[in-house]
């Protein structure tokens, strides 16, 4: 029921938001334990992003040092690969990892990878969709107004739908990420499984992000029809 104990957040909302804190937990101490080891080459994420960059000839690319710990990300409107200050100057395998993964994903750009690029034209849609399609679809639930609830549903769907296109896109970029470490021998292969390590406990956090967006689309379609079949 949605006015009293609502059962569908329980059993759907809470399982995926405790996988979340896991996997938010896991990607947290891999990175620490990664870390603290440091590569044979001697490379931090910063020279190893440029060698990775130079070998890919994405010359256009830029590096950047952004504030804060495990805030990498590449922006494709700039052309520019943000290294946070733990990856940055770190010699590191987890940061040698970090780096190799943005570069995969400047490489998705310049290639026109097609998961990227609807991953991209959905951006504008998931962040309407998610903080505007539940506040709608409830609103509608509690006011009976099916048109509002169905708005809110579909606009939902979309924030659900570039979380999933998220999942190949990350797996993607990890496993150019190990490829061309291995082909450029900036990694050795001890080294190479745990840089896998790091990178495949970051990927867990987006499949957790992705299973809690499915639970609360689900949540929303179960509470709209138990107010149907109440009428």
């Amino acid at each position: 029921m949605f006015y009293g104990f609502d059962i569908y957040y329980l059993i759907l909302v809470i399982p995926t938001l405790l996988i979340s804190l896991w996997a938010q937990a896991k990607v947290k101490r891999t990175f620490h334990t990664y870390s603290q080891q440091a590569a044979v080459s001697g490379m931090t994420g910063r020279t190893a992003a440029e060698r990775i960059i130079e070998r890919l000839h994405l010359d256009h690319v830029r590096i950047e040092r952004v504030s804060g710990q495990l805030t990498d990300h590449y922006d494709p409107r700039s052309h520019v690969l943000r290294l946070s200050d733990a990856t940055y100057a770190s010699p590191s395998i987890a940061a040698i990892g970090v780096a190799a993964h943005e570069a995969g994903h400047a490489a998705q750009h310049e290639e026109g990878y097609l998961p990227n690029k609807i991953r991209g034209a959905l951006v504008p849609v998931a962040r309407i969709g998610s903080s505007m399609g539940p506040l709608l679809a409830i609103f509608g639930i509690i006011m009976t107004f099916q048109p509002l609830i169905t708005i809110g549903i579909y606009l939902f769907f979309g924030a659900v739908l570039f979380y999933l296109v998220t999942l190949p896109v990350e797996f993607n970029a990890s496993a150019r990420a190990i490829r061309v470490l291995e082909e450029q021998d900036i990694l050795t292969r001890n080294e190479l499984d745990g840089a896998r390590k790091v990178l495949r406990a970051a990927a867990l956090t987006y499949v957790a992000s992705a299973l809690a967006a499915i639970a609360n689309l689900l949540r929303l379609v179960l509470l709209s029809r138990g107010r149907g079949s109440r009428r």
